[in-house]
């Protein structure tokens, strides 16, 4: 009888399992694929979108403050007066990886018009800033080693990037990009 059971709860519960995942199939194929490509060429396949961040466009920027590589408090609020590209990332983190290069590139062609900022959801140290820095970053790079700053801004997927007015104002955040999407949204959004 206990067997009998039991294997009836373990058919029933394949069953609800493969309805699950059938209704969602059937709901996220019609507004994203399923399978991850590798749109950049590197043999990194992208990861699948997860919507799972706080909308936060719209809203200032937090009076958080994070840390340089030498443990230097730093408020956000002393950053704004001009535009911003606050770029959350991490070196554990794949898509963080294959988007830096393309952060550098945008930042030689943007900066002297828009502050470029990385900040590092990992503790401060050489090993994350020279991992940075092998991939072309020469802009100003923080961490956020207490995690204020990504609980601020509502961060559960990495990487995060946020486009802030000179007034502090976010005006657009965004998951992974390359660097001709980088372009557009500085164009459109800050300059």
């Amino acid at each position: 009888m206990l067997v009998g059971s039991l294997v009836v709860a373990a058919i029933a519960s394949l069953a609800i399992g493969y309805a699950i995942a059938q209704s969602n199939n059937s709901a996220t194929s019609t507004s994203r694929p399923a399978a991850t490509v590798d749109d950049t060429g590197d043999g990194i396949p992208d990861p699948p979108s997860i919507e799972t961040n706080a909308v936060v466009k719209g809203t200032p920027l937090p009076d958080v403050s994070v840390a340089t590589l030498d443990g230097t408090e730093v408020a956000l609020s002393s950053l704004v007066g001009q535009p911003l590209v606050i770029n959350v990332w991490g070196s554990t983190c794949v898509p963080c990886r294959k988007e830096l290069p393309d952060f550098a590139a945008a930042h030689l062609v943007y900066g002297d018009r828009v502050r470029f900022v990385g900040v590092s959801f990992l503790p401060p140290s050489d090993r994350e800033e020279q991992f940075a820095r092998d991939r072309g970053v020469q802009y100003e790079l923080y961490y956020d080693a207490t995690g204020e700053f990504v609980n601020d801004v509502g961060i559960a997927a990495f990487p995060v990037t946020l486009f802030v007015l000179d007034d502090g104002s976010v005006v657009e955040q965004r998951g992974q990009l390359n660097e001709q999407q980088l372009v557009d949204l500085i164009e459109s959004e800050l300059l």
